[in-house]
């Protein structure tokens, strides 16, 4: 009797995309929107300055499979404003979050809050008689665990700015490949839906 094997599917995590694009009004309506027609959530999105004036980094932070991300990448290269999207991965990329978290704290607990904010390198930029507000920078993972520490405190608020992103090293290929190209290179995957037809048009 022989043994069947099983193979898992590729697993589904967590992804970083950087999209260069026109720096224009309604471009993050339209990148939204692609990803959610997709079936793709959104954990994080920032939109950044580059050093070109036309042009603007959204870094979007999602889950999914490799086929899936790739096909994802494909058709949002077809958007008009779309000038570069690749994929950012950890071990060739520089992943960064800042993270803003408000502690009720009293004289019983604030040196233990200041022993964890040491630990991890953390800033206190204020300090009032019932809280304590900290400032940390660092990678997602890091967030994550900084944020477990504080289980058994009181959060009293918290904000994440979300993943900004920059591949190691200097100028890569794809960032050297004309917006034109790209498009003209880009056709519907088998099993991928079309584009949406125009409002009042026939599917």
């Amino acid at each position: 009797m022989t043994k069947s094997t099983f193979t898992a599917p590729p697993a589904d995590r967590r992804r970083v995309i950087s999209l260069l694009v026109d720096n224009q009004s309604g471009v993050l309506a339209r990148v939204s929107s692609l990803f959610n027609r997709r079936g793709f959530n959104i954990d994080s999105l920032t939109v950044s300055a580059t050093n070109d004036p036309a042009i603007s980094r959204i870094t979007v932070t999602t889950h999914g499979r490799d086929q899936e991300i790739e096909q994802l990448i494909l058709q949002t290269e077809r958007l008009e404003v779309s000038r570069q999207v690749f994929e950012l991965t950890p071990d060739k990329s520089l992943q960064r979050e800042l993270l803003l978290l408000k502690v009720a704290c009293d004289t019983r607990n604030r040196a233990e809050l200041r022993e964890i904010a040491s630990i991890y390198k953390a800033k206190i930029i204020d300090l009032s008689p019932d809280s304590m507000v900290l400032e940390l920078t660092g990678k997602p993972e890091k967030i994550d665990a900084f944020l477990k520490m504080f289980a058994g405190y009181e959060v009293l608020e918290l904000c994440r700015t979300g993943v900004t992103a920059l591949e190691r090293g200097g100028k890569h290929p794809h960032m050297q490949k004309p917006p034109q190209e790209i498009r003209a290179a880009q056709f519907p995957l088998p099993g991928t839906r079309c584009p949406d037809p125009p409002a009042g048009g026939e599917g």
